[in-house]
């Protein structure tokens, strides 16, 4: 053999090397909607992001360096929450997002104000936590039902958000409409500022307490929360059908020394019915490894309660499938037979 032969020989055999480590190399990138930067699902979502990603040239999980899913590079976006979140995992333009229950199951069966229009590509990854829906009034104002709320300026969440959804199915059956109320559609930061500077009389807002906007809030210009009657929950929770009971302790803001009666649904993560068996089976491993643990307990207050024995609460009575590779993943970990 010639040395040109050899040289070549050599060069080929590089280049196939080199060629097949750049494709190894190639990140994958993974779009999880949240929502606004106030709320809860934008931090939340952006600490999943953190534990399942490991860019390509990442060191190990063994060596200290990123347990996610290898070549994985998943980006937390703020968006409107649900229901543009549910429609861009549907159309594609995102591969995950975060959904309340509620909004999630009327999508994906298109019922209520979807109907006509399921959303049938979307899949369960896991159930996260609960989000207690809140209604905020100023520090030392009062109001004594739901229907007082008409003729107010209220604030009913951003359009295409399941909050708006809901509160507005909820509200109608108080005699409460847009017709009777000045409503605002904005996301919770907004919503906070307006009712400091006097602006809004009261506004809605699902989330995990704490909720960043809130608290700032609460520290600053104060302010209280409505407790529903029990009657109200009642009646709440047999129009919005995926919610339940629940209480925001006394304490979780500053100055707001009293348990809130309230209503919540859960928080859930889904993607598409397109993507690939195999990377969501990964990022379903991930979510529940023991670094991602550490992430979940060390950020938000609601990143404790994200957990592997709570992550299928719920889910078969909502009757949106699991994706097959979150389903693969939890009967391999004998949480679903």
């Amino acid at each position: 053999m010639t040395l040109f032969r050899k040289l070549a020989g050599a060069t080929l055999a590089f280049a196939v090397v080199a060629g097949s480590a750049a494709l190894a190399q190639q990140p994958t990138f993974f779009r999880i909607g949240t929502g606004g930067a106030g709320g809860t699902y934008f931090p939340i979502g952006g600490t999943i992001a953190n534990a399942i990603s490991a860019p390509p040239g990442a060191r190990a999980c063994d060596e200290g360096g990123q347990c996610g899913v290898p070549g994985l590079i998943a980006i937390a976006q703020s968006t409107n929450a649900s229901v543009q979140n549910n429609l861009a995992v549907q159309n594609g333009e995102l591969e995950a997002g975060m959904t309340g229950a509620s909004t999630l199951q009327e999508m994906y069966f298109g019922q209520g104000k979807f109907e006509g229009q399921k959303a049938e590509k979307l899949r369960v990854v896991a159930n996260l936590f609960p989000e207690d829906l809140h209604l905020v009034i100023p520090k030392g104002s009062t109001l004594q039902s739901l229907a007082d709320l008409k003729d107010k300026r209220v604030g009913i969440g951003q359009a295409g958000s399941g909050t708006q959804v809901n509160v507005l199915d909820m509200l109608a059956a108080y005699g409460v409409n847009r017709d009777n109320i000045e409503e605002a559609e904005l996301n919770n930061s907004q919503s906070a500022e307006q009712l400091a500077d006097g602006q809004l009389d009261a506004y809605f807002y699902a989330a995990g307490w704490p909720v960043a906007a809130m608290v700032q809030l609460a520290s600053t210009k104060g302010m209280d929360l409505y407790s529903m009657s029990d009657e109200e929950v009642a009646k709440s929770t047999e129009i919005l059908t995926a919610y339940v009971p629940s209480t925001i302790p006394a304490g979780a803001y500053q100055g707001v020394d009293h348990d809130t009666k309230t209503i919540a649904v859960s928080a859930i993560l889904v993607v598409s019915a397109d993507q690939p068996e195999q990377l969501i089976y990964d990022i379903t491993k991930a979510l529940w490894n023991d670094n991602t643990r550490n992430l979940l307990d060390s950020g938000h207050a609601k990143g404790k309660q994200i957990r592997p024995e709570t992550a299928l609460l719920g889910i078969a009575k909502l009757g949106v499938p699991l994706h097959p590779g979150a389903e693969k993943y939890y009967k391999e970990a004998g949480l679903l037979k």
